[in-house]
């Protein structure tokens, strides 16, 4: 699973809020409730978050497996 929490961390240390995301990035709403609920989002969504952040993916978002059953082996 892709979970977000880097993110809000990030944008915290620049001081970022979701408003300058959906004002000036034009990420809108419903996308950043996704990432808040680490929902699918759009490669060009994580692309446009690094480059409006000046950061890389592994500074928003991350892999944490899930139990077992989830695999996809």
């Amino acid at each position: 699973m892709i979970v977000f929490d880097k993110l809000w961390e990030t944008m915290k240390k620049k001081g970022v809020s979701t408003y300058w995301l959906r004002e000036k990035c034009g990420i809108d709403r419903k996308t950043i409730r996704r990432l808040k609920e680490n929902d699918n989002v759009e490669t060009k969504t994580l692309s446009k978050l690094c480059a409006a952040l000046d950061c890389s993916l592994s500074d928003i978002a991350e892999y944490v497996k899930e139990d077992a059953r989830s695999d996809c082996r």
